[in-house]
């Protein structure tokens, strides 16, 4: 009979989560993983397999945790463009605040191994795609609403807020303050 596992693997793929935010997939070692986790070689691949399969399941951690907030935020009653500023801003104000400026994880992930590791590529496509959609659901309520033109095509506006929270998460990691992303978030909601 084994030995009981002597960690919650929920907390562990959190913690996961946070070092491979911070130093990306290619930087992390087995060894920083072991150090966060508090837990040695053998039980961090008894449990999660590889250092793959662990990253997959943080990085599946963070789109359920991000996906969550983008939604409640978005389904906030109010104007729609007020809404989506709200969320740029959020956003954006997140970035800049953190020390680490660690950025996306989800549009890190994307720069680094889109292209090498296709299961990690279809996460993060999944991940725009469902953003993408919960934007163009938005936008088309703003088309009922009035607040935003029937005649545009709120596909490619919701392509056209992902594609400007990407550049927003990737400016944030930069940035020496909030002005240039304000003025971003400003131009692109007054398109609207």
């Amino acid at each position: 009979m084994g030995r009981p596992r002597q960690f919650d693997p929920q907390v562990a793929v959190e913690q996961a989560m946070q070092v491979f935010w911070r130093k990306g997939y290619a930087a992390t070692t087995p060894q920083d993983l072991v150090d966060a986790l508090g837990i040695g070689k053998g039980s961090l691949y008894n449990a999660f397999g590889s250092k793959q399969a662990l990253f997959q399941q943080a990085l599946r951690r963070y789109r359920d945790s991000q996906a969550a907030l983008l939604i409640e935020m978005l389904e906030e009653p109010g104007p729609v463009k007020s809404r989506l500023r709200k969320v740029l801003r959020l956003l954006t104000e997140m970035d800049l605040a953190d020390p680490d400026r660690r950025g996306c994880m989800a549009v890190n992930t994307a720069a680094e191994l889109a292209g090498t590791d296709e299961a990690a590529t279809e996460l993060v496509r999944r991940m725009l795609d469902r953003t993408e959609d919960a934007f163009r659901a938005l936008i088309e309520e703003g088309q009922r609403s009035g607040e935003i033109a029937t005649d545009r095509d709120a596909h490619a506006l919701g392509s056209l807020l992902v594609n400007t929270v990407v550049g927003l998460r990737l400016m944030a990691r930069v940035a020496e303050g909030p002005d240039r992303l304000s003025r971003v978030i400003d131009a692109v909601i007054d398109s609207l």
